[in-house]
């Protein structure tokens, strides 16, 4: 190594990308924000409206499994309830990570209910949720504390 060159260490203190306030990292914010917008309205609008209108073709799945209409509700809330949680800041890692085992659980139905058809969808909506979840983590220590400061 050469005097002028300095190796680099990350130190617990230093940004992640996604909080860089560099061009990249204002790009990969921007990216970063726009995925969770488009997920959410993903699980919002296309997988749990559906199932909360009772849609035939939503309820003609849980009907198959045995599930009914309470199974129906009850995934279709969860969905719910994480589409709009990925856009609140505080909650949004918090959300991908059950998203991410909301979409475990649908991958082992598909695979056990309807014989592994569709079952790609589940793991390729796990790979996004995961990457907010990893990207999102810092805001896991402000929900904590604001959960003991409620208590």
């Amino acid at each position: 190594m050469s005097e002028t060159t300095v190796p680099v260490t990350r130190t617990a203190a230093s940004p992640v990308i996604a909080e860089s306030s560099t061009p990249r990292g204002r790009r990969a914010r921007i990216a970063l924000r726009t995925l969770q917008v488009v997920l959410a309205l993903f699980y919002v609008i296309a997988s749990a409206l559906p199932k909360l209108i009772a849609h035939p073709s939503a309820a003609e799945g849980f009907d198959k499994m045995g599930w009914g209409s309470a199974g129906m509700y009850t995934i279709g809330v969860l969905e719910l309830a994480g589409g709009i949680a990925l856009l609140i800041p505080v909650l949004q890692s918090l959300a991908a990570l059950a998203l991410s085992g909301l979409m475990v659980g649908a991958f082992i139905v598909q695979l056990t209910y309807f014989d592994g058809e569709n079952a790609a969808t589940p793991l390729i909506l796990i790979i996004p949720l995961a990457l907010i979840a990893w990207a999102r983590r810092g805001h896991n220590a402000d929900l904590l504390r604001l959960v003991r400061r409620r208590a």
